[in-house]
């Protein structure tokens, strides 16, 4: 099939199935958000998604992330980018996670030049602060994303002027008014490339950047701020510190692994009145067969443990004729502090096929056979059907 009858087809299909789904799904979040007694529904990114509390929460259960549109892993062209893009928006979704460290700048261009002929009111926009952007003509660019073309250098600033300037920055890149939620990105052990222990640098984000976010809150800019690291103790002390609406929680809640995420940073956050948004719910690609777990330079020495659990995993799923990858998303999606599952997507058909896994029923039986072979947590929440508001 060429390139134009492929599109001619997805196009077809996306007015036709997809969209009458879609239009179902948002319209049961926006019932369902009502009845909560939310501020805002689904249907509309406009009203905040505020909890009891006043702590806002993405309005959207699942969202598109930028991580591949950086060209992370592999090269994605200009054309393929926005086709996938645009892709996801007629299949109705409307929540877009990026960060001006993917691509170093590149998801955000990529995403603003698309979004911001779209009103602004029908979707909500998540990005990150503490690492600012700079052309160079001796950019170590290469070394951070190899398949970017990108010019710039980073700089880590997690100062309340740095997230001033953060903010501002990637406005001027997406070509939009306002940004939704900021999360202080990688303020996290395993980021290597921090000038300074995480420590040093979270008590200077302690100080400058958290308040900083608190205040750009108050006065309208933002509507949320948190933190989003791939590890659990930025989280649990940012809890202690700090008043935070939602905080990305990348690499934590999978298949594969969850089992701290659930007994320890969800209790924590729910005391709190704090959600999350889900990343990396399939391991950087793991669980639906990628060579590689999660991120960085060591993502290719996979432990042997994680191996043979993906392939007791896989043995259940064929048992029940349930597809692995639409399990691991809805898996993630599942508990009650999850806002949000946000998935990474480089091609028209990833998105489709991840957006069309969240209204995908399995049957409880799988459920409960992974919980009889301890593939699972006892205690894990898991859905036998699509969670509302996709």
């Amino acid at each position: 099939m060429n390139t134009n009858t492929r599109r001619e087809f997805l196009s077809i299909t996306l007015k036709g199935a997809t969209m009458a789904a879609a239009t179902g799904l948002l319209a049961k979040a926006a019932a369902a958000a009502d009845a909560a007694g939310s501020a805002g529904g689904a249907g509309s990114a406009q009203t905040s998604g505020s909890n009891s509390k006043g702590h806002y929460k993405p309005p959207f259960k699942f969202a598109m992330g930028g991580v591949p549109l950086g060209n992370e892993f592999e090269v994605v062209t200009d054309k393929d980018a926005y086709a996938t893009i645009e892709a996801a928006w007629n299949a109705g979704v409307r929540y877009y996670d990026m960060a001006p460290w993917y691509g170093l700048g590149l998801a955000e261009r990529r995403y603003g030049n698309f979004l911001h002929n779209k009103e602004r009111s029908e979707y909500v926009v998540s990005t990150k602060v503490g690492k600012l952007l700079k052309a160079s003509k001796t950019a170590k660019n290469k070394e951070y994303f190899p398949f970017s073309p990108s010019p710039n250098d980073v700089i880590y600033d997690y100062t309340a002027s740095g997230v001033r300037r953060s903010i501002e920055d990637s406005l001027q890149r997406l070509g939009i008014d306002s940004i939704d939620i900021a999360f202080v990105h990688d303020l996290s052990s395993d980021n290597k490339y921090l000038p300074t222990p995480w420590q040093e640098q979270f008590e200077i984000a302690r100080k400058g950047a958290f308040p900083e976010l608190t205040r750009m809150r108050e006065e309208g800019l933002i509507k949320g701020w948190g933190i989003g690291v791939n590890t659990p103790e930025p989280i649990m002390r940012l809890l202690e510190v700090a008043d935070p609406d939602v905080c990305l929680l990348a690499s934590q809640y999978s298949l594969i692994d969850h089992k701290n995420a659930l007994n320890q940073i969800f209790p924590a956050a729910r005391a709190k009145n704090v959600s999350f948004v889900i990343g990396s719910s399939l391991n950087a690609g793991f669980i639906s067969g990628s060579p590689r777990y999660n991120y960085g330079k060591e993502a290719y020495n996979i432990p042997a443990a994680f191996i043979e659990k993906r392939r007791k995993l896989l043995d259940v799923a064929a048992n029940h004729g349930v597809d692995l990858r639409t399990a691991a998303l809805q898996f993630s999606a599942a508990p009650d502090v999850a806002a949000a599952l946000v998935v990474g997507c480089k091609s028209e058909q990833q998105i489709l096929a991840d957006y069309t896994s969240m209204q995908t029923k399995i049957p409880a039986k799988f459920w409960a056979d992974l919980k009889a072979g301890n593939l699972i947590e006892q205690n894990a929440p898991v859905s036998q059907m699509a969670p509302a508001g996709v």
